[in-house]
């Protein structure tokens, strides 16, 4: 694996806010994810409009049946961003169909990456009981990981605690993603299973998604720089 990058989630509904913060990490951002709450808020116009300039993460989660999760990928290519997401949770039929709706609506080498989301970093074990889920955490990321891979997913979005185990499952054959990245002393606020930028790193992370702890800090763009360092050494 080589460099683990950054991504700088901009969890925003204001278009102002996250062209400031875009400012503000420059190129310490090797991509910036947009997700529900900026997309419903501003339109796929704005999205469309920040991934010509910038790596986008666009990460909406589509968890539907086969068809409609196909024909809302094939609505959402236009946009340009270079990473999408699906709910893993929704099978592997529709992972395929999610795989095969991207080829056919891209030119060959061009389309986004395709990540299937495994158990959300606020969720633990006991949160995982009370849908019926009587695995681990671990347990279940990496069955929803090993579905997804054979399906037809690219990559995978799962917290740094589950990295190990699925690289050793599936080796270093799909990209991870992982959220749920603080650095050391910041606040875990609503995330359960989580670890520091270097960690993530030294574990076997493609790609970490910090947000808050960049976002909200008095100097962003310092921030941003200081993990990108920290990944450098890891």
């Amino acid at each position: 694996m080589g460099r683990t990058r950054l991504i700088v989630a901009l969890d925003t509904d204001s278009r102002a806010q996250a062209e400031h913060w875009i400012g503000a990490v420059g190129e310490a951002a090797d991509a910036v994810k947009l997700g529900m709450e900026f997309a419903y808020a501003q339109g796929f116009g704005a999205v469309r409009e920040i991934a010509a300039r910038h790596n986008v993460f666009l990460d909406l989660k589509l968890h539907d049946i086969p068809n409609t999760v196909a024909r809302g990928l094939t609505s959402l290519t236009p946009l340009g961003a270079a990473m999408l997401t699906v709910h893993a949770s929704g099978g592997a039929a529709m992972i395929a169909a999610a795989r095969a709706a991207l080829e056919t609506a891209c030119p060959a080498g061009e389309r986004p990456i395709l990540l299937a989301v495994t158990v959300l970093t606020s969720m633990d074990a006991a949160a995982l009981a009370e849908i019926g889920v009587p695995a681990s955490p671990r347990e279940q990321v990496v069955r929803l990981g090993r579905l997804a891979v054979e399906a037809g997913a690219d990559g995978l979005v799962c917290s740094a605690e589950e990295i190990a185990p699925l690289r050793a499952a599936l080796g270093e054959r799909p990209v991870l993603v992982v959220p749920g990245i603080r650095p050391a002393g910041a606040d875990r606020q609503d995330q359960k299973r989580v670890m520091t930028p270097g960690e993530a790193a030294r574990a076997g992370a493609d790609w970490i998604v910090v947000g808050r702890p960049i976002t909200t800090a008095a100097d962003p763009g310092a921030a941003a720089r200081a993990i990108r360092e920290e990944l450098a050494h890891a």
